[in-house]
Protein backbone atom coordinates (compact mmCIF):
# COMPACT_ATOMS: atom_id res chain seq x y z
CA UNK A 1 0.00 0.00 0.00
CA UNK A 2 2.76 2.24 0.72
CA UNK A 3 2.63 3.52 -3.60
CA UNK A 4 -0.37 4.70 -2.68
CA UNK A 5 0.15 7.04 0.10
CA UNK A 6 2.94 8.50 -2.38
CA UNK A 7 0.70 8.56 -5.49
CA UNK A 8 -2.61 10.00 -3.62
CA UNK A 9 -0.96 13.98 -4.35
CA UNK A 10 0.26 14.10 -7.95
CA UNK A 11 -1.77 15.04 -10.65
CA UNK A 12 -4.21 12.08 -12.85
CA UNK A 13 -1.61 11.96 -15.15
CA UNK A 14 1.44 11.63 -12.94
CA UNK A 15 -0.61 9.11 -10.89
CA UNK A 16 -1.43 6.92 -14.07
CA UNK A 17 2.08 6.67 -14.64
CA UNK A 18 4.11 6.23 -10.91
CA UNK A 19 1.79 2.94 -10.82
CA UNK A 20 1.96 1.73 -14.27
CA UNK A 21 6.01 1.94 -13.71
CA UNK A 22 5.59 0.29 -9.88
CA UNK A 23 3.09 -2.08 -11.31
CA UNK A 24 5.41 -3.23 -14.19
CA UNK A 25 8.97 -3.34 -12.12
CA UNK A 26 7.62 -4.46 -8.98
CA UNK A 27 9.18 -7.94 -7.69
CA UNK A 28 5.62 -9.39 -7.29
CA UNK A 29 5.15 -8.54 -11.03
CA UNK A 30 8.43 -10.36 -11.82
CA UNK A 31 7.95 -13.25 -10.21
CA UNK A 32 3.88 -13.45 -10.63
CA UNK A 33 2.55 -16.29 -13.29
CA UNK A 34 1.54 -13.21 -15.97
CA UNK A 35 5.72 -12.60 -16.21
CA UNK A 36 6.12 -15.94 -19.09
CA UNK A 37 3.25 -14.98 -20.60
CA UNK A 38 4.59 -11.52 -20.70
CA UNK A 39 7.99 -12.19 -21.98
CA UNK A 40 6.11 -14.59 -24.85
CA UNK A 41 4.23 -10.93 -25.86
CA UNK A 42 7.64 -9.76 -25.67
CA UNK A 43 9.07 -12.34 -28.04
CA UNK A 44 5.72 -12.60 -29.87
CA UNK A 45 6.00 -8.35 -31.20
CA UNK A 46 10.05 -8.85 -31.64
CA UNK A 47 9.38 -11.74 -34.17
CA UNK A 48 6.85 -10.36 -36.00
CA UNK A 49 8.84 -7.01 -36.33
CA UNK A 50 11.85 -9.12 -37.62
CA UNK A 51 9.43 -10.64 -40.09
CA UNK A 52 7.71 -8.21 -41.50
CA UNK A 53 11.25 -5.78 -41.86
CA UNK A 54 13.01 -8.86 -43.63
CA UNK A 55 9.78 -9.54 -45.72
CA UNK A 56 9.60 -5.83 -46.68
CA UNK A 57 13.60 -5.46 -47.57
CA UNK A 58 13.85 -8.61 -49.81
CA UNK A 59 10.67 -8.53 -51.37
CA UNK A 60 11.45 -4.71 -52.33
CA UNK A 61 14.71 -5.59 -53.06
CA UNK A 62 13.99 -7.96 -55.08
CA UNK A 63 11.72 -6.08 -57.54
CA UNK A 64 14.35 -3.62 -57.35
CA UNK A 65 17.41 -5.89 -58.25
CA UNK A 66 15.40 -7.55 -61.45
CA UNK A 67 13.84 -4.54 -62.75
CA UNK A 68 17.60 -3.29 -62.82
CA UNK A 69 19.02 -6.29 -64.40
CA UNK A 70 16.13 -5.86 -66.96
CA UNK A 71 16.52 -2.36 -68.19
CA UNK A 72 20.44 -2.63 -67.78
CA UNK A 73 20.57 -5.45 -70.70
CA UNK A 74 17.20 -3.58 -72.68
CA UNK A 75 16.95 -0.22 -71.25
CA UNK A 76 13.62 1.31 -69.88
CA UNK A 77 11.86 1.84 -73.09
CA UNK A 78 12.85 0.34 -76.60
CA UNK A 79 12.01 2.17 -79.83
CA UNK A 80 12.14 -0.04 -82.56
CA UNK A 81 10.51 0.20 -86.56
CA UNK A 82 6.78 -0.70 -86.84
CA UNK A 83 7.53 -3.08 -89.73
CA UNK A 84 10.22 -5.58 -87.55
CA UNK A 85 12.55 -5.85 -84.56
CA UNK A 86 9.76 -6.88 -82.46
CA UNK A 87 11.78 -9.81 -81.17
CA UNK A 88 15.59 -9.79 -80.07
CA UNK A 89 16.59 -9.74 -83.34
CA UNK A 90 17.02 -5.99 -85.53
CA UNK A 91 15.07 -6.87 -88.97
CA UNK A 92 14.70 -3.27 -90.29
CA UNK A 93 17.21 -0.49 -89.92
CA UNK A 94 16.43 2.91 -88.46
CA UNK A 95 18.12 6.07 -89.23
CA UNK A 96 19.44 8.03 -86.33
CA UNK A 97 18.70 11.21 -87.91
CA UNK A 98 15.92 11.77 -85.20
CA UNK A 99 15.23 15.12 -83.53
CA UNK A 100 15.41 12.47 -80.04
CA UNK A 101 18.24 11.31 -80.65
CA UNK A 102 21.62 11.59 -79.19
CA UNK A 103 19.66 13.61 -77.13
CA UNK A 104 15.97 13.28 -75.92
CA UNK A 105 14.82 17.13 -75.29
CA UNK A 106 11.15 16.89 -75.37
CA UNK A 107 10.39 14.80 -72.74
CA UNK A 108 11.56 15.21 -68.87
CA UNK A 109 12.60 12.38 -67.15
CA UNK A 110 14.70 11.01 -69.59
CA UNK A 111 18.10 10.05 -68.43
CA UNK A 112 20.03 8.76 -71.65
CA UNK A 113 19.41 7.26 -75.08
CA UNK A 114 21.42 4.50 -77.12
CA UNK A 115 21.52 3.36 -80.24
CA UNK A 116 21.61 -0.79 -80.64
CA UNK A 117 21.39 -3.77 -82.89
CA UNK A 118 21.35 -7.26 -82.59
CA UNK A 119 21.52 -10.71 -84.61
CA UNK A 120 21.42 -14.37 -83.97
CA UNK A 121 24.29 -16.40 -84.69
CA UNK A 122 26.30 -19.18 -84.03
CA UNK A 123 30.11 -19.27 -81.86
CA UNK A 124 31.97 -22.55 -82.91
CA UNK A 125 35.34 -24.00 -81.40
CA UNK A 126 36.74 -26.90 -81.48
CA UNK A 127 35.05 -28.80 -79.14
CA UNK A 128 31.30 -27.28 -78.80
CA UNK A 129 28.95 -24.48 -81.09
CA UNK A 130 26.20 -22.34 -79.15
CA UNK A 131 23.57 -19.97 -80.39
CA UNK A 132 24.24 -16.69 -79.65
CA UNK A 133 22.74 -13.30 -80.26
CA UNK A 134 24.92 -10.72 -80.85
CA UNK A 135 23.99 -7.09 -79.50
CA UNK A 136 26.14 -4.17 -80.80
CA UNK A 137 26.57 -1.12 -79.43
CA UNK A 138 28.23 1.85 -80.23
CA UNK A 139 30.18 4.74 -78.70
CA UNK A 140 27.52 6.65 -76.42
CA UNK A 141 26.50 3.39 -74.83
CA UNK A 142 25.94 3.32 -71.19
CA UNK A 143 28.26 0.32 -69.56
CA UNK A 144 27.71 1.71 -66.09
CA UNK A 145 24.42 -0.39 -66.40
CA UNK A 146 26.93 -3.05 -67.06
CA UNK A 147 30.19 -2.82 -64.80
CA UNK A 148 28.73 -4.20 -61.65
CA UNK A 149 27.80 -7.46 -63.09
CA UNK A 150 31.43 -7.05 -64.92
CA UNK A 151 33.50 -10.84 -63.32
CA UNK A 152 36.84 -10.80 -64.94
CA UNK A 153 38.25 -8.59 -67.57
CA UNK A 154 37.13 -4.98 -69.05
CA UNK A 155 34.51 -2.80 -70.74
CA UNK A 156 35.07 -3.25 -74.38
CA UNK A 157 36.15 0.24 -76.28
CA UNK A 158 34.49 1.41 -79.24
CA UNK A 159 34.97 5.02 -79.08
CA UNK A 160 37.98 4.65 -81.59
CA UNK A 161 38.04 2.22 -84.72
CA UNK A 162 36.28 -0.63 -85.66
CA UNK A 163 37.84 -3.88 -83.38
CA UNK A 164 36.86 -7.12 -82.59
CA UNK A 165 36.48 -6.82 -78.64
CA UNK A 166 33.75 -8.64 -76.67
CA UNK A 167 31.75 -9.22 -73.26
CA UNK A 168 30.75 -12.68 -72.72
CA UNK A 169 28.15 -13.87 -69.82
CA UNK A 170 30.66 -16.68 -67.38
CA UNK A 171 27.26 -18.67 -68.99
CA UNK A 172 28.49 -19.10 -72.49
CA UNK A 173 32.19 -18.99 -71.77
CA UNK A 174 32.09 -22.20 -69.28
CA UNK A 175 29.51 -23.91 -71.93
CA UNK A 176 32.59 -23.52 -74.77
CA UNK A 177 35.26 -24.07 -72.37
CA UNK A 178 36.16 -19.96 -73.57
CA UNK A 179 38.94 -18.07 -71.37
CA UNK A 180 39.62 -14.12 -70.67
CA UNK A 181 41.72 -13.34 -73.71
CA UNK A 182 40.38 -15.90 -76.06
CA UNK A 183 39.33 -15.70 -79.51
CA UNK A 184 36.73 -17.41 -81.19
CA UNK A 185 34.56 -17.78 -84.86
CA UNK A 186 31.24 -16.56 -84.99
CA UNK A 187 28.77 -16.91 -88.04
CA UNK A 188 25.91 -14.67 -88.82
CA UNK A 189 23.35 -15.96 -91.17
CA UNK A 190 22.55 -13.94 -94.08
CA UNK A 191 19.22 -12.80 -95.37
CA UNK A 192 19.65 -13.82 -98.99
CA UNK A 193 18.65 -17.19 -100.00
CA UNK A 194 21.49 -19.78 -100.78
CA UNK A 195 23.62 -17.12 -99.49
CA UNK A 196 27.48 -18.50 -96.66
CA UNK A 197 26.79 -17.29 -93.65
CA UNK A 198 29.41 -14.05 -93.02
CA UNK A 199 31.94 -14.87 -90.05
CA UNK A 200 33.81 -13.00 -87.90
CA UNK A 201 36.41 -13.38 -84.93
CA UNK A 202 35.96 -11.64 -81.94
CA UNK A 203 38.37 -11.80 -78.52
CA UNK A 204 36.83 -11.75 -75.15
CA UNK A 205 38.30 -8.59 -73.37
CA UNK A 206 35.36 -9.27 -70.35
CA UNK A 207 33.20 -11.86 -69.33
CA UNK A 208 29.99 -10.76 -67.32
CA UNK A 209 27.38 -12.49 -65.13
CA UNK A 210 24.12 -11.08 -64.52
CA UNK A 211 22.83 -13.77 -62.85
CA UNK A 212 19.20 -13.54 -65.13
CA UNK A 213 19.54 -16.81 -67.75
CA UNK A 214 17.58 -15.54 -69.76
CA UNK A 215 20.41 -12.84 -70.49
CA UNK A 216 23.21 -14.92 -69.97
CA UNK A 217 22.44 -18.50 -71.88
CA UNK A 218 22.27 -15.70 -75.27
CA UNK A 219 24.06 -11.94 -75.73
CA UNK A 220 27.33 -11.12 -76.09
CA UNK A 221 28.10 -7.68 -76.62
CA UNK A 222 30.37 -5.82 -79.12
CA UNK A 223 30.78 -3.14 -81.63
CA UNK A 224 27.37 -2.15 -83.79
CA UNK A 225 29.52 -1.18 -86.51
CA UNK A 226 29.93 -5.26 -87.33
CA UNK A 227 26.21 -5.82 -87.95
CA UNK A 228 26.49 -2.46 -90.31
CA UNK A 229 29.01 -4.36 -92.21
CA UNK A 230 27.15 -7.43 -92.14
CA UNK A 231 23.68 -6.32 -92.95
CA UNK A 232 24.91 -3.86 -95.42
CA UNK A 233 23.34 -1.08 -93.60
CA UNK A 234 24.87 2.66 -93.52
CA UNK A 235 26.60 4.07 -90.60
CA UNK A 236 23.67 6.01 -89.46
CA UNK A 237 21.00 2.64 -89.25
CA UNK A 238 20.61 0.77 -86.47
CA UNK A 239 18.08 -1.63 -85.28
CA UNK A 240 16.45 0.06 -81.93
CA UNK A 241 16.65 3.04 -79.50
CA UNK A 242 17.33 2.19 -75.68
CA UNK A 243 15.63 4.76 -73.77
CA UNK A 244 16.58 5.19 -69.47
CA UNK A 245 14.41 7.50 -67.16
CA UNK A 246 15.33 8.59 -63.73
CA UNK A 247 11.96 7.42 -62.10
CA UNK A 248 10.37 3.95 -62.87
CA UNK A 249 7.47 4.31 -61.55
CA UNK A 250 6.46 7.16 -64.00
CA UNK A 251 7.36 4.38 -66.73
CA UNK A 252 4.11 4.57 -68.28
CA UNK A 253 3.73 8.21 -68.57
CA UNK A 254 7.05 8.28 -69.78
CA UNK A 255 6.09 5.61 -72.33
CA UNK A 256 3.44 7.50 -73.53
CA UNK A 257 4.97 11.06 -73.72
CA UNK A 258 7.65 9.53 -75.70
CA UNK A 259 5.19 7.57 -78.30
CA UNK A 260 3.99 11.32 -79.06
CA UNK A 261 7.32 12.93 -79.80
CA UNK A 262 8.36 10.25 -82.36
CA UNK A 263 7.32 9.68 -85.96
CA UNK A 264 4.53 7.64 -87.31
CA UNK A 265 7.05 5.08 -88.46
CA UNK A 266 8.15 4.19 -85.04
CA UNK A 267 6.59 1.98 -82.22
CA UNK A 268 7.56 2.32 -78.36
CA UNK A 269 7.34 -0.52 -76.40
CA UNK A 270 8.45 -0.68 -72.24
CA UNK A 271 10.29 -3.52 -70.83
CA UNK A 272 6.79 -3.84 -68.55
CA UNK A 273 5.35 -5.02 -71.53
CA UNK A 274 8.07 -6.97 -73.44
CA UNK A 275 8.92 -8.96 -70.32
CA UNK A 276 5.21 -9.02 -69.08
CA UNK A 277 5.15 -11.91 -67.82
CA UNK A 278 8.29 -11.25 -65.33
CA UNK A 279 6.62 -8.17 -63.99
CA UNK A 280 3.42 -10.24 -63.32
CA UNK A 281 5.15 -11.94 -61.32
CA UNK A 282 6.96 -9.33 -59.02
CA UNK A 283 3.40 -8.04 -58.77
CA UNK A 284 2.60 -11.28 -56.65
CA UNK A 285 5.61 -9.94 -54.02
CA UNK A 286 3.72 -6.99 -52.75
CA UNK A 287 0.58 -9.16 -52.08
CA UNK A 288 2.80 -11.82 -50.49
CA UNK A 289 4.21 -8.79 -48.16
CA UNK A 290 0.70 -7.55 -47.12
CA UNK A 291 -0.26 -10.53 -46.20
CA UNK A 292 2.96 -11.21 -44.14
CA UNK A 293 2.51 -7.78 -42.66
CA UNK A 294 -1.34 -8.42 -41.31
CA UNK A 295 -0.71 -12.19 -40.05
CA UNK A 296 2.69 -10.57 -38.11
CA UNK A 297 0.60 -7.74 -36.73
CA UNK A 298 -2.35 -10.49 -35.74
CA UNK A 299 -0.21 -12.90 -34.46
CA UNK A 300 1.54 -9.61 -32.01
CA UNK A 301 -1.83 -8.23 -31.25
CA UNK A 302 -3.29 -11.39 -30.22
CA UNK A 303 -0.21 -12.03 -27.78
CA UNK A 304 -0.55 -8.70 -26.81
CA UNK A 305 -4.47 -9.14 -25.87
CA UNK A 306 -3.17 -12.35 -23.52
CA UNK A 307 -1.11 -10.61 -21.84
CA UNK A 308 -2.95 -7.46 -20.97
CA UNK A 309 -5.81 -9.87 -19.99
CA UNK A 310 -3.71 -11.33 -17.69
CA UNK A 311 -2.34 -8.51 -16.06
CA UNK A 312 -6.06 -7.25 -15.30
CA UNK A 313 -6.87 -10.31 -13.95
CA UNK A 314 -3.83 -10.52 -11.92
CA UNK A 315 -4.47 -7.31 -10.60
CA UNK A 316 -8.32 -7.20 -9.75
CA UNK A 317 -8.04 -6.28 -5.90
CA UNK A 318 -5.54 -2.94 -7.15
CA UNK A 319 -7.83 -2.18 -9.49
CA UNK A 320 -10.96 -2.18 -6.75
CA UNK A 321 -8.80 -0.21 -4.38
CA UNK A 322 -7.88 2.31 -7.42
CA UNK A 323 -11.92 2.40 -7.84
CA UNK A 324 -12.55 3.04 -4.18
CA UNK A 325 -10.37 6.02 -3.96
CA UNK A 326 -12.17 7.48 -7.20
CA UNK A 327 -10.07 6.54 -9.53
CA UNK A 328 -12.09 6.39 -12.40
CA UNK A 329 -12.50 3.56 -15.36
CA UNK A 330 -10.58 5.30 -18.25
CA UNK A 331 -7.41 6.70 -15.67
CA UNK A 332 -7.08 2.88 -14.34
CA UNK A 333 -7.56 1.40 -18.25
CA UNK A 334 -4.46 4.01 -19.09
CA UNK A 335 -2.70 2.57 -16.30
CA UNK A 336 -2.57 -0.84 -18.03
CA UNK A 337 -2.24 0.29 -21.49
CA UNK A 338 1.06 2.09 -21.09
CA UNK A 339 2.48 -1.02 -19.52
CA UNK A 340 1.05 -2.74 -22.92
CA UNK A 341 3.32 0.13 -24.89
CA UNK A 342 5.92 -0.58 -22.61
CA UNK A 343 5.65 -4.43 -23.17
CA UNK A 344 5.14 -3.27 -26.85
CA UNK A 345 8.53 -0.54 -27.05
CA UNK A 346 10.33 -3.20 -25.89
CA UNK A 347 9.47 -5.66 -28.54
CA UNK A 348 9.94 -3.90 -31.33
CA UNK A 349 13.23 -2.44 -29.62
CA UNK A 350 14.82 -6.19 -29.74
CA UNK A 351 12.81 -6.69 -33.30
CA UNK A 352 14.63 -3.51 -35.19
CA UNK A 353 17.95 -4.69 -33.74
CA UNK A 354 17.70 -8.33 -34.79
CA UNK A 355 16.06 -7.91 -38.13
CA UNK A 356 18.20 -4.88 -39.21
CA UNK A 357 21.03 -6.22 -38.07
CA UNK A 358 20.27 -9.64 -40.23
CA UNK A 359 19.58 -7.69 -43.16
CA UNK A 360 22.88 -5.22 -42.93
CA UNK A 361 24.53 -9.14 -42.94
CA UNK A 362 22.90 -10.32 -45.61
CA UNK A 363 23.86 -7.17 -47.98
CA UNK A 364 27.51 -7.06 -46.62
CA UNK A 365 28.41 -10.88 -46.75
CA UNK A 366 25.62 -12.14 -49.06
CA UNK A 367 25.27 -15.54 -46.97
CA UNK A 368 21.95 -16.46 -48.48
CA UNK A 369 21.84 -17.33 -52.14
CA UNK A 370 19.21 -17.71 -54.48
CA UNK A 371 18.76 -20.15 -57.36
CA UNK A 372 18.64 -17.44 -60.82
CA UNK A 373 16.55 -20.07 -62.81
CA UNK A 374 13.87 -19.37 -60.45
CA UNK A 375 14.06 -15.88 -59.18
CA UNK A 376 16.69 -14.03 -61.47
CA UNK A 377 19.55 -13.23 -59.34
CA UNK A 378 22.16 -15.13 -57.46
CA UNK A 379 22.08 -13.41 -53.99
CA UNK A 380 19.06 -12.38 -52.27
CA UNK A 381 18.78 -8.58 -52.52
CA UNK A 382 17.44 -6.43 -49.40
CA UNK A 383 16.78 -2.83 -49.78
CA UNK A 384 17.16 -0.89 -46.18
CA UNK A 385 14.57 1.65 -46.51
CA UNK A 386 14.13 3.47 -43.06
CA UNK A 387 11.10 5.21 -44.11
CA UNK A 388 9.64 1.94 -44.39
CA UNK A 389 10.85 0.49 -41.13
CA UNK A 390 10.06 3.98 -38.84
CA UNK A 391 6.51 3.78 -41.05
CA UNK A 392 6.23 0.06 -40.08
CA UNK A 393 7.14 0.72 -36.66
CA UNK A 394 4.69 3.45 -36.09
CA UNK A 395 1.47 1.48 -37.46
CA UNK A 396 2.52 -1.87 -35.36
CA UNK A 397 2.10 0.65 -32.44
CA UNK A 398 -0.95 2.49 -33.19
CA UNK A 399 -2.66 -1.40 -34.44
CA UNK A 400 -1.79 -3.14 -31.53
CA UNK A 401 -2.71 -0.18 -28.77
CA UNK A 402 -6.31 0.42 -30.86
CA UNK A 403 -7.08 -3.01 -30.46
CA UNK A 404 -6.42 -3.40 -26.72
CA UNK A 405 -8.64 -0.52 -25.91
CA UNK A 406 -10.96 -3.79 -26.61
CA UNK A 407 -9.89 -6.02 -23.99
CA UNK A 408 -8.97 -3.20 -21.30
CA UNK A 409 -12.55 -2.05 -21.18
CA UNK A 410 -12.80 -5.21 -18.75
CA UNK A 411 -11.53 -2.77 -16.17
CA UNK A 412 -14.93 -1.17 -15.91
CA UNK A 413 -16.73 -4.28 -14.92
CA UNK A 414 -14.75 -4.76 -11.78
CA UNK A 415 -16.98 -4.18 -8.67
CA UNK A 416 -14.44 -2.43 -6.57
CA UNK A 417 -16.68 -3.79 -2.90
CA UNK A 418 -16.79 -7.72 -4.22
CA UNK A 419 -12.75 -7.68 -5.02
CA UNK A 420 -11.66 -5.59 -1.50
CA UNK A 421 -14.65 -8.24 0.20
CA UNK A 422 -12.49 -11.04 -0.70
CA UNK A 423 -8.59 -9.62 -0.47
Amino acid sequence: MSFFIFARNPSALNLEYFIAKRLFNSKEHKSSISAPIIKIAIAAVAIGMIMMIISIATGIGLQQKIRQKIAAFNGHINITSYTGNQSDVSTTPISTNQKFYPIFKDVDGIAHIQAVASKAGMIRTETAFEGIIYKGVGKEYDWKNIQEYLIQGRIPNFKGELNNEILISQFLAERLNLKLGQSFNTFFMREEIDAMPKARRFKIVGIYNSGFQEFDASFIIGDIRHLQMINRWKPDQVGAFEVFVDDFSAIKEKTDAVYDEIPSTLNVQPITEKFYYIFEWLQLFDFNIVVILIIMIIVATINMVVALLVLILERTQMIGILKSMGTNNWSIRKIFLYNAFYLIIRGLFWGNLIGIGLLVLQKQFEIIKLNPESYYVNVAPVDINLLYIVALNIGTVLVCLLVLLIPSYIITKISPAKTIRFE
